[in-house]
């Protein structure tokens, strides 16, 4: 349980910065209930639209530095700032489809079990990891897989 307090410590600036208050569990409800349904649904919407203003920042920022530089080093220097920049906008097109598919499993009321045994995921991982889809003994199973087949 130790790990989970380091993770939320570390990873819940998206609550922190969008003013979302942390969930606290209660033994006496119901496990994805309406509330927590809301609570994550909410982390989810504020996480993507920051993803999408910076989207946005991005172009802004490339349309306006966008210069031909004589010298080549300069150029060089801004073409790979640029690619830089696209590169993080690509993994975070790829973190916005994946939270978008969560927000859609919220809705389906599906949220918060595991994809692949169909345990309860928990709220301490969903709240380090929100677009989590499997329970970390599932999860565990699949890096050490991953391990085997990488070498």
């Amino acid at each position: 349980m130790q790990e989970y307090k380091k993770i939320k410590n570390s990873d819940l600036n998206i609550i922190n910065i969008n003013s979302i208050k942390q969930h606290h569990e209660n033994s006496d409800n119901e496990y994805m209930n309406d509330i927590q349904l809301l609570h994550f649904k909410n982390i989810l919407e504020a996480w993507i639209n920051q993803l999408r203003n910076e989207v946005n920042r991005t172009v802004v920022y490339m349309r306006d530095e966008a210069a031909n530089f004589p010298d080549p080093v300069d150029r060089a220097v801004q073409e790979e700032e640029f690619n830089l920049e696209l590169r993080n906008r690509d993994r975070e097109r790829k973190l916005i489809k994946k939270i978008e598919k969560t927000l859609k499993k919220i809705e389906e009321k599906n949220f918060g079990y595991c994809e692949s045994c169909g345990v309860e995921i928990g709220i301490p991982r969903l709240e380090a990891r929100p677009t989590a889809d499997l329970c970390i003994d599932c999860k565990t199973l699949a890096e050490i897989r991953e391990k085997q087949i990488s070498g």
